[in-house]
């Protein structure tokens, strides 16, 4: 509810703003990005976990429940709410709770293909951001590593002492068609 009512007071604010200095016409819709409240970033958007164990809660505040703990630093996961020092978080699967802020890190990683787990088949990672590009390495599914960029539909990561490129539809940590460095 805070969210819908923080992105209509937003669009009404920009709206406004738009309209008073004359930049469009007033039947021109206006667009804005939904930022958070305390971090003033883009939301949703895409973080790591800092720490070895972080819990994750069914309220802001360490008054609610514990109803996960994570225990893999590194691990991807989407901020998706703010409420002052907690973020609302969803992890590959779905699953949606609150964690501390200090726990999170705006380090980029993702998850080889966390949709075909227990399936027989891998990812290849190219020396190139190519299809035809030699192999460096190839991921079984679930397998997290560290994303250094993004651009064209391709993403470079390190695993482990080898750097190579994926397809950016074969991981989850990355939103479709986002570019970055």
């Amino acid at each position: 509810m805070f969210a819908a009512l923080f992105r209509r007071s937003l669009l009404a604010l920009v709206g406004a703003a738009v309209l008073a200095t004359g930049a469009i016409a007033p039947t021109a819709p206006v667009l804005a990005v939904e930022v958070g409240p305390v971090s003033k970033l883009p939301l949703p958007r895409y973080v790591s976990l800092k720490a070895a164990r972080v819990n994750l809660r069914i309220g802001p505040g360490r008054d609610y429940p514990v109803s996960w703990l994570y225990l893999k630093p590194g691990l991807p996961v989407e901020v998706v709410q703010e409420y002052e020092l907690w973020r609302r978080i969803r992890d590959s699967e779905g699953t949606e709770g609150w964690v501390y802020h200090s726990l999170l890190s705006g380090e980029r990683t993702s998850i080889a293909a966390p949709w075909l787990k227990g399936k027989a088949t891998m990812i290849d990672v190219h020396a190139n951001p190519a299809t035809d590009a030699p192999l460096t390495a190839r991921l079984e599914p679930g397998v997290v590593a560290p994303v250094t960029e993004c651009g064209s539909g391709w993403c470079q990561l390190a695993v482990m002492d080898r750097q190579g490129y994926v397809r950016q539809q074969e991981i989850w940590g990355v939103y479709p068609d986002e570019n970055f460095q």
